[in-house]
């Protein structure tokens, strides 16, 4: 026996409301035997007869009356699902959840908000600047649904895509001497740096990177300042309290100090960075235009990243340090 349907309920709705199926099939825009036709084969499922029929206006048999408010509540239901996610269908609401390493505020995150805002001014846009390996723990918790993160990472529970941008690492300071060409592991372990991601320490990808290099060349790293964000770094390092390291792109942000001069890392320091998702997750309409969109913008940046220093036979990150 078939169960009864969304269309059925509301003929029968329709029916009772309107007093009889000519004035029903009118309101619905449909031929009156089809919607009489639909009514009987709701009272076939059911069972039970819905309406006495008669010549003048339909009455409600007792099962018709029993069924009439559930019916309502159904169909009630049943539109306020739809409308649930028209919006997001649409997107004219819904948000954007999505995380991204700390620096990206400084050369991604204006031009591509300020195009997704234009595109879809009422989906509420949540981004959140963390270091790498946070972004990765949130998006695996489930409380960010994706993130653009600096590999390596800890990809248990996640879905890590591609590299979608490679930039490089290069040493600043205001002092030119300090400059004059590529710095090695050796120059590094000796220089007043300043390093930031001060609270995640070796669970930044750059600091296990750096920190294998200099074990392998039987050196230590020590920083004498220690920052969270990079940002803080470039301004200490600017008002000549120490050197640091920044990716290049930061070189490019236009808040960037002109007094800081740069050089690469010998060997280079490859940064490579990814889109991540928790495994098997499925994406909302808006994080994944945000994510279609956010490759678009990054794509412009890589070409700018490439225009950058030469990069030549760089260390590989080691995917377990």
């Amino acid at each position: 026996m078939a169960a009864p349907t969304l269309q059925q309920l509301g003929y029968f709705v329709a029916a009772v409301e309107h007093g009889s199926f000519v004035a029903a099939a009118e309101a619905c825009h449909i031929a009156q035997p089809s919607l009489s036709e639909q009514v009987r084969r709701l009272e076939r499922s059911l069972g039970v007869p819905l309406f006495v029929r008669t010549n003048r206006r339909l009455q409600l048999t007792e099962a018709g009356r029993v069924l009439l408010p559930q019916a309502r509540r159904t169909l009630a239901d049943a539109d306020a699902l739809t409308e649930s996610v028209r919006h997001i269908r649409e997107l004219s609401g819904g948000t954007v959840s999505f995380g991204t390493f700390s620096s990206a505020h400084l050369y991604l995150l204006t031009g591509l908000l300020g195009d997704f805002r234009a595109q879809y001014p009422g989906v509420v846009t949540r981004v959140v600047g963390l270091n790498s390996s946070e972004v990765a723990d949130q998006v695996r918790r489930g409380e960010l649904e994706a993130g653009l993160v600096q590999l390596p990472i800890d990809e248990r529970g996640l879905d890590v895509g591609p590299p979608v941008l490679v930039d490089s690492v290069v040493y600043v300071s205001t002092d030119g001497e300090r400059t004059r060409e590529p710095v090695t592991i050796e120059r590094l372990a000796q220089a007043p740096l300043i390093l930031s991601e001060a609270r995640w320490g070796s669970e930044d990808p750059l600091r296990r990177a750096l920190t294998e290099r200099a074990r392998r060349a039987g050196v230590t790293l020590r920083p004498q300042i220690e920052v969270e964000f990079q940002t803080a770094a470039v301004e200490l390092a600017a008002h000549g309290l120490g050197d640091s390291l920044v990716s290049y792109l930061v070189t490019r942000w236009p808040g960037y100090p002109g007094r800081l001069h740069w050089v690469p890392l010998e060997p280079p320091v490859v940064e490579r960075f990814a889109f991540v998702t928790r495994a098997h997750a499925v994406l909302s309409p808006a994080t994944r235009i945000f994510m279609d969109l956010a490759s678009r913008h990054i794509r412009a940046l890589q070409r700018a990243a490439d225009a950058g220093p030469p990069r030549g036979p760089a260390d590989a990150v080691p995917p377990g340090a």
